[in-house]
């Protein structure tokens, strides 16, 4: 067993190693996200808002719709109109409805926020390689591969099957609708 097993003062054996492995990933997951969110909360914002200002950042002056940055965030965050409501609070973000078609909002992030993530941009970079600096170049690239085989095949889990139908696909931002009961017409 690995350090995993002391970490979490796990005494049984686990029931296998991919089993080990997920509480490993999980675990060390956890503590990548406290070492940036230790960085990023010191300037008055939470780790989402940071995933949310950086694709916009990235998405440059047209923006992008609200569906859209919910499907790039990194982490799945259901109340994606609250975070921007915050976010629009804070003067970070901007909303305005498409030229082209007046039922989308489009999202764009203003100058306090990129003047933000200017500010955050070395300091998290800063913690981000030294946790991972002790891997090398070489392991890190490897650690990425077997990552992205694990993401890959998570599509083809049963738990993800259910999950995939209660939400739209990427590429299929607008197409989704809630159910919702129709007022009759008089």
């Amino acid at each position: 067993m690995g350090l995993i097993a002391a970490e979490i003062k796990q005494r049984r054996p686990f029931r296998s190693a991919g089993h080990e492995a997920v509480l490993s990933l999980l675990r060390t997951a956890d503590v990548v996200r406290r070492a940036g969110a230790r960085v990023i909360e010191r300037h008055g914002i939470t780790p989402q808002q940071f995933n949310v200002l950086r694709i916009l950042r990235g998405a440059g002056a047209e923006g992008l719709p609200t569906l859209e940055i919910a499907e790039r965030m990194i982490e799945e965050a259901p109340g994606i109109t609250r975070l921007l409501d915050r976010l629009e609070r804070k003067t970070l973000v901007k909303r305005h409805r498409c030229p082209r078609d007046r039922r989308r909002v489009l999202c764009t992030i203003t100058p306090p926020g990129l003047r933000l993530l200017a500010a955050l941009d070395a300091p998290l970079a800063e913690a981000e390689e030294a946790l991972m600096r002790s891997l090398g170049p070489a392991r890190a690239v490897r650690l990425v591969a077997l990552l992205d085989v694990v993401r890959s095949r998570a599509a083809d889990s049963p738990a993800d099957a259910d999950r995939s139908r209660s939400r739209p696909r990427p590429g299929r931002a607008g197409r989704h609708r809630p159910r919702t009961k129709e007022k009759k017409k008089r």
